[in-house]
């Protein structure tokens, strides 16, 4: 990829300074004392083997919309103590985050449409969590996978299974949820699976869809495409034109590992599909929602309603803590953040949407419920469909003093 110089700095002399992007996620880390934080960009376009020093991202960030480089100067320099070097500061500071792909800058745009094209000559999707959250053999991912679902405590409930609701969250930070969401899932021969996953970074779009088949350790999973294609025509707008969000997107990989090996061996077809925040929307709001996505929703209904078609959304629930924003740690917000959950999670289990939104407008989703949407959708594409809770977790996250939670369902 391409490196920023200080002669790319030198060309916002006259204008406003390109943003930071709005699709990376930070992550705090410390070292020798200081707060640093390291970058996970679902592009792959920044470094992932350096961190950056927190206070100057978040001096960067506070300069607002219309920053300039002598206002950034000013306050480097009086940061520093010298202003005559504050120009030379703001210049290298903005040369460096820019190479490192870190702003919303003609050099990260370009980058990105090449990262684009490549991506759209590609047919398959690669796993990338094998050697990280799972094991990268297929021996060994599948004794893993057994491992897990033999943690399973809870009976699986009688009747077929239409919804399974399981976490994203790091597997081994949830092993007894994801056992006893996919134990629900045995004897299951579902010949179609629509996983909802979450877009991570999908903004402003509130869907995005993938045509290419899911590689794991286990194998390739084809993609049912005349399905994705009924959800995309209906989705419209509510779309963005590419399918960039699931390259690096965790949340439907670690859905489709499991089905693999919980379902017969090269039983069914995938349509993978992502689900965005409802930041996006112009209001919070169940009618905000079917307003902008209406089309797709019931489009997503009716490819429910089809014989053999199994829908999984694979969803966390609260964020809290100062690793997502809060100013107090997660122990302080866990009782008011378990409780939003179980009233989430209650409304959707009476197949209530109306309750289900409420109840995320009640606490203005200062909780980060990342799985919101994807479980509005499938409430919305299940009517007078009844959930029954499997399971429930708050993982902590005691070096960043931050927690979340997730939860396993079915319907």
């Amino acid at each position: 990829m391409g490196h920023g110089t200080l002669m790319d700095a030198a060309r916002y002399d006259d204008g406003p300074l390109p943003r930071l992007r709005e699709d990376l996620d930070f992550i705090p880390v410390s070292s020798e004392g200081q707060a640093l934080v390291a970058v996970r960009d679902p592009l792959g376009l920044a470094p992932q083997d350096r961190a950056f020093v927190l206070d100057v991202l978040r001096l960067y960030v506070s300069l607002g919309p219309d920053a300039t480089l002598d206002r950034l100067a000013e306050t480097l320099g009086r940061a520093a103590g010298s202003p005559d070097q504050g120009l030379a500061a703001a210049r290298d500071l903005v040369a460096g985050l820019d190479a490192c792909r870190l702003l919303d800058s003609p050099a990260f745009q370009a980058d990105r449409a090449a990262a684009l094209a490549e991506w759209e000559q590609a047919t398959v999707r690669p796993s990338v969590l094998a050697g990280r959250s799972f094991p990268a053999g297929g021996a060994e991912l599948a004794a893993w996978l057994d491992q897990v679902l033999a943690c399973a405590g809870v009976p699986a409930g009688p009747g077929p299974v239409r919804a399974l609701v399981a976490p994203h969250l790091e597997p081994v930070a949830a092993v007894r949820v994801y056992a006893n969401s996919y134990a629900a899932l045995r004897g299951a021969q579902p010949r179609r699976v629509v996983v909802l996953g979450v877009g991570h970074s999908l903004y402003p779009g509130l869907v995005s869809f993938s045509r290419k088949d899911f590689a794991t350790p286990l194998g390739l999973v084809p993609t049912d495409r005349d399905a994705v294609e009924r959800l995309a025509r209906a989705a419209g707008t509510a779309a963005p034109a590419h399918d960039l969000d699931h390259r690096a997107e965790h949340s439907v990989e670690l859905q489709v590992a499991f089905l693999q090996r919980v379902l017969p061996p090269d039983s069914f077809r995938l349509a993978p599909l992502l689900l965005g925040s409802a930041g996006a929307l112009p209001e919070f709001s169940r009618a905000a929602f079917r307003e902008a996505a209406g089309g797709f929703l019931d489009e997503l209904a009716a490819l429910l309603a089809e014989e053999g078609t199994l829908a999984v959304a694979g969803v966390d629930l609260c964020h809290i803590g100062p690793k997502f924003g809060h100013d107090r740690p997660a122990r302080d917000l866990e009782a008011e953040a378990l409780a939003h959950d179980t009233a989430l999670l209650t409304a959707a289990a009476a197949g209530d949407p109306d309750a289900f939104w409420a109840e995320g407008a009640r606490v203005e989703d200062r909780y980060h419920v990342c799985g919101f949407l994807a479980l509005a959708a499938l409430l919305e594409a299940l009517p007078g469909a009844r959930g029954r809770v499997l399971d429930h977790l708050l993982w902590r996250e005691e070096p960043t003093r931050s927690a979340v939670s997730c939860a396993g369902m079915v319907f």
